[in-house]
């Protein structure tokens, strides 16, 4: 059994980027989700949504979101997360669509000891899931609570 050696507050580069490696959108996946969780026609139904602004069925934006933290695992699945405080500047700025090939980035902004607990940081980190087109799907910053040390 392989273990990953997990990234603490320290180890974390402000500044650095980085990106998953790509997936591409399933129809039936984004269909199966939006059926179950964000019911609107052009979410759920390919006829009813080629009347839709959109043209044709779109994810729902709950469902982006998900792809994104699936790919993020890929990028920030060995950091020592404790938990995610809040999200800020939340967006959705284009619809996601099925055979979109999709990339997950996050590049860490700020990070610092927790005012509470020394055992503890905080980090800022900026989110984005982008299409092939490095149009951006989803975007927020996020602030988050992280080990300092094992």
């Amino acid at each position: 059994m392989t273990t990953t050696r997990k990234r603490y507050l320290a180890d974390l580069v402000i500044g650095s980027p980085a990106e998953s490696g790509p997936y591409t959108v399933q129809l039936d996946e984004m269909l199966d989700f939006a059926r179950r969780y964000d019911p609107q026609y052009f979410h759920t139904d390919p006829d009813a949504a080629r009347a839709s602004i959109f043209g044709e069925v779109v994810a729902s934006g709950l469902y982006t979101a998900v792809v994104w933290r699936r790919l993020d695992h890929e990028i920030s699945g060995d950091v020592a997360w404790i938990c995610g405080i809040s999200w800020k500047e939340v967006a959705w700025p284009r619809p996601m669509r099925a055979t979109d090939v999709v990339r997950a980035r996050v590049e860490y902004l700020s990070k610092r000891l927790s005012g509470s607990d020394p055992k503890r940081g905080v980090v800022e980190v900026r989110y984005a899931l982008v299409n092939a087109r490095e149009e951006p799907l989803f975007s927020c910053l996020s602030i988050n609570l992280i080990e300092t040390a094992p």
